[in-house]
Order: structure tokens, then sequence, then C-alpha cells
């Protein structure tokens, strides 16, 4: 009986171990929907003008690819180039850009794309990446960031229900 036992303990086993390496070599991700970007934006931009600042906004997918860009009515034609870069920054180093201020002066603070100013912020949904926020044209990158951070707590409970 005990050999029997043993015997389908081993094949149970190997089965499943065969089962396992079967597997292709797939990782899944979650990706946020256009729509849930848009909230962001718009959430984004809702808070800059509660302050009386006009900005531009850009939310990116989790490999910086632009997801929607605003631009406030009368915001300055730059804010657009600089929150696409402060949200493409966030996403590739899942960090804020207000904490990345010490690389900014070495080569990979100078690679194309990559501007490490405050401002942008990664969407982190149970401890992965979905996306980034970037603002720009508040007085400050400070304010930039609360702006950002409005956008992104206007949906993280959803995002988090969705994971």
């Amino acid at each position: 009986m005990r050999r029997i036992t043993l015997g389908l303990i081993l094949t149970l086993f190997l089965t499943q171990t065969a089962v396992a390496q079967e597997e292709p070599g797939m990782v899944s991700t979650k990706r946020m929907t256009m729509p849930t970007a848009l909230m962001i934006a718009q959430a984004t931009v809702a808070a800059c003008t509660e302050m009386g600042i006009q900005i531009g906004v850009t939310v990116v997918d989790r490999e910086g690819i632009v997801q929607v860009t605003l631009r406030d009515t009368i915001a300055a034609q730059i804010t657009v180039p600089i929150s696409e870069r402060k949200a493409y920054t966030a996403a590739n180093f899942n960090a804020a850009t207000s904490a990345l201020g010490d690389r900014a002066n070495s080569p990979v603070g100078r690679a194309p794309k990559i501007l490490m100013s405050a401002g942008g912020l990664p969407i982190e949904v149970g401890g992965a990446l979905v996306g980034a926020v970037g603002v720009s044209g508040a007085p400050s990158g400070e304010t930039d960031e609360q702006c950002a951070q409005a956008g992104i707590d206007a949906v993280i409970d959803d995002l988090e229900m969705a994971m």
C-alpha cells in the first residue's frame, strides 16, 4: 500500500513538472484602458484648474507610450512635450521624477526623452506598474506632482478593484 501511495505521489509530481515545462514562456500584464487614462488626465487638469493653474498633462502606458495628452486652454505650448517627457521618465524608472534629480546630470539623465524634474509619477496597482502621468505648467514641480497625484487618486480605487 505504501509503494502504491509513493508511486502515485511520484507520478503526480512528474506530471505537474511536465505540465509546468510545457507552458509557453509568456508573462501576463494588466493594462489601463484609454478611458481610464483619459479620466486621469481630466482629473489632473481639474486639480490644477482649481488652483488657478493652466497645465499640460500626459498619461503613458507601462512602456512610456502616450495614451492621452491634454493641454488646458491657455497653457503654454511647451507644457505638452515636457509633460510627455516627465511621464515617460516616471514609467521607465518606475519612480517619481522628483526622486531622480540627483541623476539628472549623468549620462542616463541626458538620454533622449528623459526629464528628471518634479511632476512625473508612476501609476502602480497591486505593486505592478501600469503607467505614469506627467504634468507641466505649474509654478513649481511640486505643484505639478500634486496635480498628477490628484489624477491618479481619481481612479486608483477602480484600478485596484480591477486587479
